[in-house]
């Protein structure tokens, strides 16, 4: 679980620095109007709604624009809404993707995987070759300077299955997603702040990369695979030393 979360605090300040606001809009409005096509309307008894919703809402989206992408998917707007894809394969040093996606085209989509795999390294794997090594969990981050036994002490008695502190103090709770609600709002009665709450995959089974330069490799296969319009999320089973790390941030 370490490795997982010093692979996504690496994506993360990666993300932050590369950030390409244009593409995540086009992601986000994609994503709320397919989910809501699938579950209604109605945020309250549509979690995956709800998590879209409050994904956009941080990353700036306006209102109109949610509703509208809203009403697309309930059948009360124009506009054609996407179909879910996923895609399988393997990175440089041997790392497992998950490729979620949505899309209006799935020969261009998956045309457009393959391409990018196959150029920067990677290759596309059947179905079922690496989505049993993911799990699908809710995953909260608190805001710094929160003590670990205290969050322990809290969520103890509710279905929580994992709890982390990573080398910069920050707490990091794993539930599973149809309880994510229940337990932020455990945390949230104990004036405990939730930094990022999501229902995300999570690596069960890690691969360590050996090298700087599979470790390089890797990430410039997820941010290009990431530039992909058709491609919403990418989840790797990397695991990456303290060492190794460093001298990705260094160069």
């Amino acid at each position: 679980m370490s490795g997982h979360s010093k692979w996504a605090n690496i994506q993360h300040r990666k993300g932050a620095q590369d950030a390409k606001r244009g593409k995540l809009f086009s992601k986000l409005i994609r994503e709320i109007t397919v989910v809501t096509r699938l579950g209604g309307d109605d945020q309250a008894a549509n979690p995956r709604l709800r998590d879209a919703v409050a994904r956009a809402h941080k990353n700036g989206l306006k209102r109109d624009t949610i509703e509208n992408a809203i009403k697309r998917g309930s059948g009360n707007m124009e506009g054609c809404a996407p179909d879910f894809v996923r895609y399988e394969g393997y990175g440089p040093g041997g790392a497992a993707l998950l490729i979620q996606g949505l899309t209006d085209n799935r020969n261009r989509a998956i045309a457009e995987v393959r391409y990018v795999l196959s150029k920067y390294g990677g290759k596309l794997g059947a179905e079922g070759s690496v989505a049993y090594l993911f799990e699908r969990r809710g995953v909260l981050t608190l805001k710094p300077g929160v003590d670990e036994e205290q969050v322990m002490e809290i969520v103890l008695d509710y279905p929580v299955n994992d709890l982390i502190t990573d080398g910069a103090g920050l707490v990091t709770v794993y539930t599973s997603p149809e309880h994510i609600s229940a337990v932020q709002q455990i945390l949230l009665d104990a004036e405990l702040l939730v930094e990022h709450s999501e229902v995300t995959y999570v690596p069960i089974t890690l691969n360590k990369i050996e090298s700087v330069g599979d470790a390089h490799k890797l990430l410039n296969l997820v941010d290009k695979l990431d530039d992909l319009d058709d491609v919403q999320q990418v989840y790797c089973n990397a695991e990456i030393s303290d060492v190794i790390a460093e001298q990705l941030e260094n160069r």
